[in-house]
Order: C-alpha cells, then sequence, then structure tokens
C-alpha cells in the first residue's frame, strides 16, 4: 500500500531537486518510499532517476523477493543493502582508535560488531547485492575494510563506505586495492571543521582526505547526504575545491593539501556517483550512447571563481532528453 502524502511529498520533493541540477539521487530511506518511487514511475510521474537502496533489516526479504543491485530500467534500479557501521561525529559516537579529546575512554560505538558485518557482508554480496556501510570514524572504516577484504571481491558488485570521514593514512591504499568505494559528501568537511579540531585533535587520521584517496586510486562518489545537508550540489563543489565555509574561513582552506580540482570535484558527482551504482555504461557523462541528462547554469565552473560556483543558479534541467524543470 503506497501512503498518498508519501507520494506527493516524494512528487514536490523532486521539483525541488530538479531545481537544483540533480538528476539522479541515491535513495537510502525506507520501503514506504521505494513503493512510492514506484508508483511515481508506473504513472510517468517520476522525472528523476533513483537508486534505490534496502534497509539492512529487509534484507532477508529483498533476497525472497529475489531483488539485485542494478536491477530496474533506467529511472528506477535497485541498489545496496545500507549497514551502519558506528554512530557520528557530532554525537561522539563515531568508532575511533583513541578517546575523544577530553572524554578518556569515549571511543565512540561500534553499531553492528565485526562479527556482524562480515556476516551481512557475505550473505548480502553472495545474494548479488552489493552493500554500502556507514563508518566515520577511524576505528570504524579499519573494520569495515577488514570485513570487505574478508568477503573478498565480488565481480560486478561496487561495495562502498558511506561517509568514510575519519581513516588511518594506511588504509587509504586498503581501499584502493579492494575497489571499494569513497561515498562522500565535501560539505560534512567544512560543517565539522571545528568539531574537528576540538574532538580529534592529535589523532594521526586522514580526514576527508579527498586527494589523498584519488591519489591513491580510491574511487570517490560525491553526494549531499540530505536533508543531513542542502542537497545543493554547487555548495559541495565550493566544499570540495576550497575546503572553506561560504564565508570563505579558513583562508586557504582546512587542510588544503586535500583539495580537489573544479574538474575532478564535478566528475567524482557525475561519473563518480554513476561508477559507484554500476550504471557508469549508462550515464556519468555526456557521450553517444549515455543517456540525456544534463543542465543549464548560469555559471561556467571551469573557468570562475569557486565563490561564483557557490552562487550557481540553474537554468534548465533535462532528464532523458525532455525538460523536466526550467528557471522562468
Amino acid at each position: 500500500m503506497v501512503s498518498p502524502d508519501l507520494r506527493e511529498l516524494l512528487k514536490a520533493g523532486q521539483e525541488e531537486l530538479l531545481a537544483l541540477g540533480l538528476t539522479s539521487v541515491h535513495d537510502i530511506d525506507g520501503e514506504d518510499c521505494r513503493a512510492a518511487y514506484l508508483a511515481l514511475r508506473d504513472a510517468g510521474e517520476l522525472k528523476l532517476r533513483v537508486h534505490k537502496a534496502i534497509p539492512v533489516g529487509h534484507l532477508e526479504a529483498a533476497i525472497a523477493e529475489g531483488r539485485r543491485t542494478g536491477q530496474g530500467d533506467d529511472w528506477f534500479r535497485t541498489g545496496p543493502v545500507k549497514i551502519f557501521s558506528d554512530g557520528a561525529l557530532g554525537s561522539h559516537t563515531c568508532h575511533m582508535s583513541r578517546s575523544f579529546a577530553g572524554e578518556q575512554d569515549n571511543v565512540g560505538i561500534a553499531v553492528t560488531p565485526y562479527e556482524d558485518l562480515v556476516r551481512l557482508f557475505t550473505r548480502a554480496a553472495g545474494a548479488g547485492i552489493a552493500v554500502a556501510t556507514h563508518a566515520i570514524g577511524d576505528r570504524a572504516n579499519h573494520l569495515v575494510i577488514d570485513a570487505y577484504e574478508a568477503v573478498g571481491r565480488t565481480p560486478g558488485l561496487r561495495h562502498r563506505i558511506e561517509h568514510a570521514q575519519h581513516l588511518r593514512p594506511a588504509d587509504l591504499a586498503r581501499m584502493a586495492d579492494l575497489g571499494i568505494v569513497a561515498s562522500m559528501q565535501p560539505v560534512h568537511c567544512t560543517s565539522d571543521i571545528d568539531l574537528v579540531d576540538s574532538l580529534l585533535a592529535g589523532h594521526d587520521l586522514a580526514s576527508y582526505a579527498w586527494r589523498g584517496m584519488r591519489d591513491a586510486g580510491v574511487l570517490l562518489a560525491f553526494g549531499s547526504d540530505a536533508p543531513v545537508e542542502s542537497p545543493d550540489p554547487f555548495a559541495a563543489l565550493y566544499a570540495a575545491v576550497t575546503r572553506a565555509r561560504p564565508d570563505g574561513t579558513p583562508a586557504g582552506g582546512w587542510q588544503p593539501e586535500q583539495r580537489l580540482s573544479m574538474a575532478e570535484a564535478v566528475s567524482a558527482h557525475t561519473l563518480g556517483a554513476a561508477r559507484a551504482a554500476g550504471e557508469d555504461d549508462r550515464k556519468g557523462v555526456l557521450a553517444p550512447g549515455r543517456l540525456a541528462d544534463f543542465i543549464a547554469v548560469d555559471t561556467d565552473p571551469y573557468r570562475e571563481a569557486p565563490d561564483a560556483v557557490l552562487r550557481t543558479r540553474v537554468m534548465t534541467t533535462v532528464v532523458g532528453g525532455e525538460i523536466r524543470w526550467q528557471r522562468t
């Protein structure tokens, strides 16, 4: 049974996303959202493309239904199963190797113990379902990488770490070797500057290490984590290339050695996200044979300054070769 209210909310929400220049989303909400998206698609009312994750609590039911990652059509496809490894930095619950500054013996929490990670990863991958695991602290990321390593590479599936915010420096190369996607949100970095400086002072970490990951060969897939942050991709592009807040602080950027070029940041949002979903044969670049999804904007991100990109206005959003939103 599809909730009429939820269906109408998603219809309204997609208009807001189209106005921001988004043509595809990776959705990690529940099964009710899945049903509502499918109802919109079947009615011809879905205007952007959806890669829909499976809640871990529904994994067994999804397997029984025969769901597989990549199953579907160009408008709606089944995505990975979403698993939580730890908490968050703001709540002092991300799983760390060392205590938070000023909080003796608080190293955060392991939401899903390592043995359960291995069991769930094995079960999902064996059924043809990719895994996307929330991990923020360096201990959480290390254990998730260990679990992916224990399961081994699974041809045809691209496993992800969601957020991958604070890692042991040596774990960047391990992610690359195992083909683990770093699904990251640039605005988290600039929102969390003060938190990281206060809570993780003295930790030896690769934090929001976009340059380090890219140089190590890790596939970057950028997004927003909306509604935790704004879904505006231009705010994320600005954060990725400056590592500064919208007001320009700190001058020169926070840990500026981890900045990306604008071309790299755009690629992480487009081709990187498509690769993370296993959909790069259909989208992610404008090329013959790919889907006709593109936008027109009032700013050239490759020529203008980052602060101009931050203020970009979308003029037209085209999905599937049709204008789905246009500024009036």
